[in-house]
């Protein structure tokens, strides 16, 4: 069996060389010269395509980036620095429990929970003590607590028979008024906003949702569904062009993309074959501003960049320049507005960890620094530090850590120790080109690590192209940005998306004349407002 050796491309360039200045014929060198070509161009698909491989493995395993994932077992059970915190050291004295969320849910869980007093079926306080028959009983400060769940259908229908009576002298017939809450409209707004939540929220096709409630005795034709959302969206719309101005004003704006189907664009592809822009995007954006997040979807041709810059349109003038969080996709970017620019730090790991099995020494050591400086700000986030304060100590801790890994990465071009052409070395050059945007957190109070916020944003996006397919019409894509807006800001903000849709869609004429005043986190004080008022008149 032949002997497998290591050699570096600058290793044969140098006897290529060497060959070249003696006697060999120029035929015989060209000759050699494109077999060692050949030879390394073979190498070095063979390792693109393991890369690739392992890659699509990866979308039907299920399995994390983190480092205990993909590190070799002697790297993961290394201690992480505790950089002179207090809560550095104090996850590691802590006995291995169940992870966190793995616990059942308390009382505090369920806060939409209907809560009811059950009195002891027996006896009642000043009662005397069954057990020492000398003491009384006495309420104590915290009852016990028993959490029963119940199930019921999306979608129930009432059935009001209406009484008519007839006179018998002339005829006329009196027919009962159906009940006022009904308003005399066969679907609730209720109904709207819960095919909003399943659709748009959880992701249920319209044809799922028929299914489900034919097997309930209360059909909902798909059809019928498309038709109460379109008719109802008018005043979910304005909240949406509201949460657009408010995210235009947001100290850090993350956006990313992802493709999409609308068949009336595919439709114009078809026929207009020499169409420059052929792309659909549904473009995800998370504004952060001090008090709360907003979400914001934008289906169409548009790029994100493309959308960012209609969404800085709204962005009032004199106010701090914000703060751009994206990969560094040429999509994400725009040149019209000035922005603080920081790219991903997550994608720049992410093409170690899919060669970490190629290049596992190199791939290693930078994960095991990026996990350094992740590890830093997690200690940032449990000590709940102010922006500036974060900034300080991500200078004094992450700084080192990052300043020896560019002058590492640097050395092994340098030193000819990586081939710029080679699959780690197009890793290292993506971190050296964008080092500046990658280490904007080092540099600029409140500039986040990565863009993972909205990549989990967009995964509703996803979810729904996965199960609906398509839309079918621009208009169609803009109601479900819309619809979808909402939903997912009332997540980010911890409000309950249907509660609060609903509360829109009652409240119509209230929202059109001020929709500001109804957004998730203003809407509760406007409802308490109209009961004072209720009381007030009775």
């Amino acid at each position: 069996m032949a002997k497998t050796i290591e050699i570096s491309r600058s290793q044969i360039d140098n006897i290529l060389q060497r060959l070249e200045n003696n006697s060999i014929q120029k035929e015989d060198y060209t000759l050699l010269k494109l077999l060692v070509s050949t030879v390394i161009s073979i190498n070095e698909e063979l390792i693109k395509k393991n890369i690739s491989i392992k890659r699509l493995r990866k979308l039907f395993a299920i399995q994390s980036e983190k480092s205990k994932d993909i590190l070799p077992a002697s790297d993961k059970n290394k201690e992480k620095p505790s950089n002179g915190s207090k809560q550095g050291t104090k996850d590691q004295d802590k006995k291995k429990g169940k992870p966190k969320g793995h616990g059942r849910n308390g009382q505090v869980a369920y806060k939409n929970a209907e809560k009811k007093f059950v009195p002891h079926e027996t006896y009642k306080p000043g009662c005397p003590c069954p057990e020492c028959t000398k003491g009384k009983l006495y309420p104590v400060k915290d009852n016990g607590v028993f959490v029963h769940i119940t199930a019921q259908e999306p979608f129930t229908a009432t059935i009001y028979e209406l009484q008519k009576l007839r006179c018998n002298l002339c005829g006329e017939i009196f027919t009962a008024q159906a009940p006022e809450h009904t308003n005399n409209s066969k679907y609730d707004e209720s109904v709207a906003a819960m095919i909003a939540v399943l659709k748009y929220g959880a992701g249920f096709p319209f044809y799922r949702i028929d299914t489900l409630q034919d097997n309930f005795g209360v059909p909902l034709p798909d059809s019928t569904q498309w038709e109460i959302l379109e008719d109802k969206a008018a005043t979910p719309l304005l909240i949406y062009d509201v949460l657009t101005t408010l995210a235009a004003q947001g100290k850090v704006i993350h956006n990313d993309d992802t493709k999409m189907k609308v068949l009336s664009l595919i439709k114009e592809n078809k026929q207009d074959p020499d169409r420059k822009r052929k792309g659909i995007f549904t473009s995800g954006f998370i504004s952060r501003t001090d008090k709360f997040d907003i979400a914001l979807y934008c289906t169409g041709r548009n790029t994100a960049g493309e959308n960012l810059k209609e969404i800085l349109e709204h962005r009032k003038k004199g106010i701090e320049i914000p703060i751009q969080m994206c990969d560094a996709s040429n999509n994400n970017l725009q040149n019209e507005f000035y922005v603080l620019l920081a790219n991903c730090l997550t994608h720049g790991r992410r093409k170690f960890a899919d060669l970490i099995d190629v290049f596992s020494q190199e791939c290693i050591y930078i994960i095991e620094a990026l996990r350094d400086v992740y590890h830093n700000d997690s200690i940032t986030k449990q000590e709940r530090m102010t922006d500036h304060d974060r900034l300080a100590y991500h200078q004094q801790h992450s700084g080192p850590i990052m300043n020896k890994l560019y002058a590492w990465m640097t050395a092994q071009f340098a030193e000819k120790k990586v081939e710029p052409n080679s699959a780690l070395g197009g890793a290292i050059s993506y971190m050296i080109k964008h080092w500046d945007a990658l280490t904007l957190f080092l540099r600029k109070a409140g500039a986040p690590l990565d863009n993972n916020i909205v990549e989990r944003a967009l995964k509703k996006v996803i979810l729904h192209r996965k199960n609906s397919l398509f839309y079918k019409t621009e208009h169609g894509a803009r109601i479900g940005d819309c619809f979808m807006s909402i939903i997912h800001t009332c997540e980010l903000n911890r409000v309950n998306s249907l509660h609060y849709l609903i509360q829109v869609l009652k409240n119509r004429l209230a929202v059109v004349a001020a929709p500001e005043l109804w957004l998730p986190w203003n809407y509760q004080s406007q409802l308490r407002d109209q009961q004072n008022q209720v009381g007030l008149k009775v």
